[in-house]
């Protein structure tokens, strides 16, 4: 694991690496992507791309979905950087590590994070190409990206995490959303560790606990940002019904698919959700 001194000094080189070659000022937003989602499904203007392995420091995704690139542009009228190339605590990386993008986005200036991901629906009607608002989450990971040493400039120590996702952004896009927001779920969302998917038992057990949905991703962004004092707003797309919620068995494919298949819907939310993003 890095020292806290370190990955203060990784976010900062990063940082001047990226403000060297970008024009402009930076984000006011940032979106971390999900499994076969893309900036391509976003109106973006003046889009510039910036490959993961071109920002010292920032890890390389190794996952089939996460496409390893940065893109910077103009997103309803509002400055955005939509961070392609999510890594998980299962590829072997510490939660740090795999946050380091989160407090990168908000060194370049943003106030605001969009939090998606591909995850299983538990709850009998969130089916498949279902968009559920992540009202709150169940950390069962097993870890925090915040263990282990701590240096102040990264933020408080102890996180109040009352209010994980921020709920008048919710409020203030529901009205521009009009019908979208009548299909856009809500509920709770477990983070396990994977990468294998869950037992049927597993399920059972995360549905009496409160989950409504599954994944293995997003809640260690989360922590961190609202270390570092972003807002956030998460959404998950319902890519299959969790274990033995459904037929037959899931599959890696079948996740990146549905996202693919969910690009122009998620598209329009999340270009609402920019427009009304709490930024300065």
């Amino acid at each position: 694991m890095i020292d806290a001194a370190s990955l203060s000094r990784r976010v900062h080189e990063a940082r001047e690496a990226l403000e060297a070659r970008l024009p402009g000022e930076g984000p006011q937003v940032g979106l971390i992507l999900g499994s076969g989602l893309s900036a391509g499904s976003l109106p973006l203007e003046d889009a510039v791309e910036v490959p993961v392995e071109e920002i010292p420091h920032l890890p390389a995704p190794t996952v089939v979905g996460h496409r390893g690139v940065w893109t910077f542009g103009r997103l309803a009228g509002r400055r955005v950087v939509v961070a392609g190339g999510r890594v998980h605590r299962y590829e072997g990386l510490s939660l740090r590590e795999g946050t380091l993008g989160v407090r990168l986005i908000r060194a370049l200036g943003a106030d605001a994070l969009i939090v998606t991901n591909a995850a299983g629906g538990i709850r009998p009607d969130l089916t498949p190409g279902t968009l559920m608002r992540i009202r709150d989450y169940l950390n069962l990971l097993g870890d925090s990206p915040l263990v282990g040493d701590h240096d102040e400039s990264l933020g408080a120590r102890f996180v109040d995490l009352t209010e994980a996702y921020d709920a008048a952004w919710w409020e203030r896009v529901r009205g521009p959303l009009g019908a979208m927001a009548v299909g856009l779920g809500e509920g709770v969302y477990a983070a396990c560790l994977g990468p294998q998917y869950e037992t049927p038992a597993e399920i059972d057990h995360l549905e009496r606990i409160g989950a409504d949905a599954v994944g293995m991703s997003t809640v260690p962004e989360v922590i961190v940002a609202r270390q570092v004092g972003l807002a956030v707003f998460g959404m998950s797309l319902i890519s299959n019904a969790a274990a033995g919620r459904g037929d037959g068995t899931l599959s890696h494919d079948e996740v990146v698919e549905a996202g693919r298949a969910a690009m122009a819907h998620w598209g329009e939310v999340v270009t609402h959700l920019v427009r009304e993003a709490p930024v300065g």
